[in-house]
C-alpha cells in the first residue's frame, strides 16, 4: 500500500501523489458506455432544442481524461482541465493527438475562452469534501448559460469518509434544483468496483 503524506484533496499534492504512485482506484482505464450513447444522441437533442451540433465541452477534475478523446473523435470542441500537475501529464499521455486540449487549471478561477454548451461530470464531485459542495454547483450554474447542460456520472452513498465523498439523491437534487432542471437520471451499467451499483448517469438543463 502506498504511503501518502498529503491528506486534503483541495490540495493539488494530494492528487499528484496518487498519481505520480499509480494509485488511481477512481480510473476506469476508458470513457463509460453512457458517455458514447449521450455523445452518440446529441445531435438529435441538439436538433430538437437548438443546440450546435458540436458542442463546446468542459471536463473540470480531468483525471486521465479518457472522455476527451472521445469527444474530440466526435468533432467536439472539449478541454479538459485539472489542477494537479500530475494528473494533467497523465492526461496529456492519454489524449495524444488532443494533448494540448488538456490544460492545468483550477475550475473556480478557470475562464473558458468561449461559451459552454456542456460540463461534464465524472468523480469531480465526490472528490471534494462536502462542504464545497455547493460553491462548486454555484461555479456549474455560473458557466452554463440558460438551456446549457451539465451531465455525467453521480456517486450516491452514505459512508461519511472519503474521497470519494457519496451523496444522497435527495440532497443532490436539493443542490441543483434553484439552478437546473433534472431531465434525465438512469443507473450507470458499466461503473468500476468502488462506484457499483451506486452510481447514476444524470443530465440537467440549464434554467
Amino acid at each position: 500500500m502506498p504511503e501518502f503524506h498529503s491528506r486534503d484533496p483541495l490540495s493539488p499534492a494530494f492528487w499528484d501523489e496518487r498519481f505520480e504512485q499509480d494509485f488511481t482506484p477512481w480510473d476506469k482505464g476508458g470513457a463509460p458506455e453512457r458517455l458514447r450513447r449521450f455523445i452518440a444522441e446529441w445531435p438529435a437533442a441538439a436538433a430538437g432544442l437548438a443546440r450546435p451540433a458540436a458542442p463546446t465541452v468542459l471536463i473540470p477534475g480531468c483525471g486521465s481524461a479518457y472522455e476527451l478523446n472521445l469527444m474530440c473523435e466526435a468533432g467536439w470542441d472539449a478541454t479538459a482541465i485539472d489542477f494537479s500537475p500530475a494528473a494533467v501529464v497523465a492526461a496529456q499521455q492519454v489524449a495524444g493527438p488532443w494533448r494540448e486540449r488538456v490544460q492545468e487549471a483550477d475550475f473556480f478561477a478557470y475562464a473558458p475562452p468561449k461559451p459552454l454548451d456542456v460540463i461534464y461530470e465524472r468523480a469531480f464531485l465526490c472528490a471534494m469534501p462536502r462542504a464545497m459542495w455547493p460553491r462548486l454547483v454555484q461555479r456549474w450554474a455560473d458557466l452554463l448559460a440558460p438551456g446549457a447542460v451539465l451531465a455525467g456520472c453521480f456517486f450516491y452513498d452514505s459512508h461519511p469518509k472519503g474521497p470519494p465523498f457519496g451523496t444522497s439523491r435527495e440532497e443532490l437534487h436539493g443542490l441543483l434544483a434553484p439552478c437546473f432542471d433534472c431531465t434525465q437520471e438512469e443507473p450507470v451499467g458499466d461503473s468500476i468496483a468502488v462506484f457499483a451499483g451506486k452510481e447514476y448517469w444524470l443530465e440537467w438543463r440549464r434554467r
